[in-house]
């Protein structure tokens, strides 16, 4: 197995994309640095980080021993969990047919799941004008996909044959169903998984991450920080 002697540093702020990432360290029981991002002052655009994150969105890691032993950055959350499940070796499976159902699953979470609950949540809290039609385009949509989900885990235990990264990817966007006017008892599989893969002692920690500063930067209520995250254009 192999083993990571320096830590790997973590760009980071503690949202659902974010705690894809914290999990998996967490997870992979690997060191790493956390070097926060905050979204709502623009530490997004300081040139140093676009450098390894020219979307200019967290979360972002440097591998110091990348391959070769060299360092590597990373961005795109799933691009990192699949980087980080290739080169420790875990829930990320080399067997083809079992990683082309995790892999199914992860680019589900990226392409639907993450993008729909996060509309649903920006018109839900956010939005300057309440729009009916947006607000219930995107909050009927993460309702499909929780039923999406439900469906998939009638009679299995993860999304994909076991705990891997396409459980990690989802989990954080879950846990705020609240913010997208869901409720998981009305998705008895998926409250079941949702239960089961929240009580693992890595995902406690990796959801917990950074809770003190995510609070203080009280975003709901900050127009300020807002304007910042909502309003940015080509730069």
């Amino acid at each position: 197995m192999t083993t990571q002697t320096k830590p790997i540093e973590l760009y980071y702020w503690p949202t659902p994309n974010g705690w894809k990432i914290s999990i998996m360290l967490e997870e992979l029981d690997v060191p790493y640095e956390v070097k926060y991002v905050n979204i709502g002052k623009g530490d997004q655009f300081k040139p140093d980080f676009l450098k390894i994150a020219p979307n200019n969105r967290m979360p972002a890691i440097i591998d110091p021993e990348g391959p070769g032993g060299e360092p590597i950055s990373v961005f795109e959350s799933g691009a990192i969990l699949q980087y980080l499940g290739r080169k420790f070796g875990k829930f990320y499976p080399a067997d083809e047919r079992k990683r082309v159902a995790t892999e199914e699953w992860l680019m589900w979470q990226m392409g639907g799941l993450g993008p729909m609950s996060g509309q649903a949540g920006h018109f839900r809290l956010y939005a300057p004008e309440k729009i009916q039609y947006g607000i219930e385009r995107y909050t009927n949509e993460v309702n499909r996909l929780y039923g999406v989900m439900n469906r998939r885990l009638e009679g299995r235990d993860y999304l994909a044959d076991e705990y891997s990264i396409a459980d990690i990817a989802c989990v954080g966007w879950v846990s705020a169903y609240k913010n997208y006017d869901q409720k998981l008892e009305d998705f008895p599989n998926l409250k079941r998984w949702f239960e089961t893969v929240t009580a693992r002692p890595a995902v406690k920690r990796g959801l917990e991450l950074g809770k003190e500063e995510r609070e203080k930067s009280n975003l709901a209520n900050d127009k300020e920080a807002q304007k910042i995250l909502f309003g940015q254009k080509a730069r």
